[in-house]
């Protein structure tokens, strides 16, 4: 009788280290936003976002740094607002806008793999290349592969 169990229970406990390993194997790795067109390619070409009518900083030069996942339907989840220079209340607009982009799928991304990355919106920016970089540069988050 122990002979007829034992595939029943070794089969569960596969199943159950199976279940266990596979929300590990399915989580979404981080991607630099310069690299995200690898996995994938952002289909908007204009956006709508909710600005203040009036707060801290609006017409001062700045940038927001949102953190989001581009899960498996190309839609922005997650979003969060990561960084915000100078200090200002622009950081909702800058989620609203990530909030409404929308991805397709690479070549090489077939399965449409989520991925997390990052987004910096710029506010005020000048016109100045060098200074507008800098300004970017100020936004830029750690720790997203290159």
């Amino acid at each position: 009788m122990k002979s007829i169990f034992r595939p029943l229970a070794q089969g569960l406990l596969l199943a159950l280290a199976l279940g266990c390993a596979a929300p590990a194997m399915a989580q979404s790795h981080r991607i630099d936003p310069q690299n995200l067109f690898h996995y994938w390619i952002l289909l908007n070409t204009n956006v709508q976002m909710d600005a203040p009518n009036s707060g801290l900083n609006l017409d001062k030069p700045g940038c927001v740094a949102v953190t989001y996942t581009v899960g498996s339907g190309g839609i922005p989840m997650n979003v969060k607002v990561a960084k915000v220079v100078p200090r200002s209340d622009l950081g909702p607009a800058a989620a609203s806008a990530v909030s409404n982009f929308r991805y397709g799928p690479s070549l090489t991304n077939h399965d449409g793999d989520p991925v997390d990355t990052y987004y910096v919106v710029p506010f005020n920016s000048p016109d100045d290349k060098a200074q507008r970089q800098t300004l970017m540069d100020a936004c830029k988050l750690p720790g997203y592969n290159q």
